[in-house]
């Protein structure tokens, strides 16, 4: 119980250090990307699900554990405007030390034609952003997980570099009789180290979330409902230079939406809303609408997917493979791929043909 007590009060304080951030700017936006293709069908958001997907854990360290050993986790993204990004992760468990995931994953923004202040070219230049992360989790008690993940991060645009580290702190609680999940994450906290311009130190893009789901009990879908920014209220934007506000016609005044409305669209921009259809152990489908980001890249006289997501896992005999595609705008729909081995069932399933083989001989 006093263990318990400590990490609790560990965790607590990172969460009020970290939310004193929000002031100030942020850099390493990339760690906002989801490397999973599940992840990203479900409103590229957190997800909590204790299940054996090692795609999760980069996202979710807390549900690191020894059914993830010896799994390999392989992600191509690609973006749009040239961009691609991409990411590679290995779980393995020691004898005594635990459970650890260790992963690597860059963004490749492509190659840029310099000039000078006088438009002269000086040559192709390229920009990409990195991070190697170690993380580690344990379990409490059969129904409550912890983990940590420490990331050092590296960006390099043209000439100008920065250096600097993240963590990211997560606890969860998971129930198997009702098929319910939950996830209290503190994400990226960290500061630059050497910042672009010398003195002046950025923040990662901190972030405070909860996520939750189930799996209902008689038909083959779980539901997920996460919630991200928890650290702060204001999500929207009605200033003077947003297209969506009209004008009155006869006073010449801007029309805000009335403090209903905004309360109710800052509610929601908080939350991101998925559904999971699971017909089999072999096979999932996944979608989900992520309201921030419809109201953030929807355009004018114009319907939208802006914010909708969807895809599909496939797993079988220690092979998975997954596929999303998320719509920000038109013309803007990243397609995600994932492939992942378990070299340990892939390894069972081999020495049980080897027995069976040597037993047909035998007979």
């Amino acid at each position: 119980m006093r263990r318990n007590t400590a990490l609790l009060l560990a965790f607590l304080s990172l969460w009020f250090c970290a939310s004193a951030q929000t002031g100030g700017r942020s850099v390493y936006n990339f760690l906002n990307f989801s490397y999973s293709s599940r992840m990203n069908a479900l409103g590229n958001n957190l997800i909590s699900v204790y299940d054996d997907d090692p795609t999760l854990l980069m996202m979710n360290p807390s549900y690191i554990g020894e059914r993830h050993h010896n799994n390999l986790a392989l992600n191509f993204t690609n973006y749009f405007a040239g961009a691609n990004y991409m990411s590679a992760l290995y779980a393995y468990t020691f004898p005594k030390a635990g459970s650890f995931v260790f992963d690597v994953r860059g963004v490749a923004y492509g190659k840029f034609m310099g000039t000078d202040a006088s438009g002269q070219e000086t040559g192709y230049f390229s920009a990409g952003d990195y991070a190697v992360s170690v993380g580690w989790g344990r379990e409490l008690s059969p129904n409550f997980t912890i983990g940590a993940s420490m990331k050092l991060l590296l960006c390099t645009y043209e000439s100008y570099t920065s250096f600097g580290f993240a963590v990211d702190v997560a606890g969860s609680y998971h129930n198997p009789d009702k098929n319910l999940s939950l996830t209290l994450l503190a994400k990226n906290i960290g500061s630059e180290l050497k910042p672009f311009v010398s003195g002046s130190f950025e923040l990662p893009p901190f972030d405070l979330q909860f996520a939750f789901s189930q799996r209902l009990q008689h038909v083959p879908i779980r539901y997920h409902i996460s919630l991200h920014s928890l650290y702060r209220w204001n999500m929207n934007y009605y200033g003077d230079g947003n297209p969506f506000l009209q004008t009155d016609a006869f006073t010449n005044t801007i029309k805000y939406p009335s403090k209903a409305a905004q309360f109710f669209d800052n509610f929601f921009r908080h939350f991101v809303f998925g559904l999971e259809i699971e017909p089999s152990k072999y096979f999932s489908l996944q979608a989900a609408y992520n309201h921030n980001v419809h109201q953030e890249m929807k355009v004018l006289a114009r319907n939208s997917l802006a914010g909708f997501s969807y895809g599909l896992n496939i797993n079988v005999k220690g092979i998975r493979f997954g596929f999303s595609r998320l719509h920000y705008a038109p013309g803007a729909t990243p397609n995600c791929f994932n492939f992942a081995l378990d070299f340990g069932e892939l390894s069972k399933m081999h020495q049980e043909n080897k027995a069976k083989k040597l037993q047909r001989m035998t007979d």
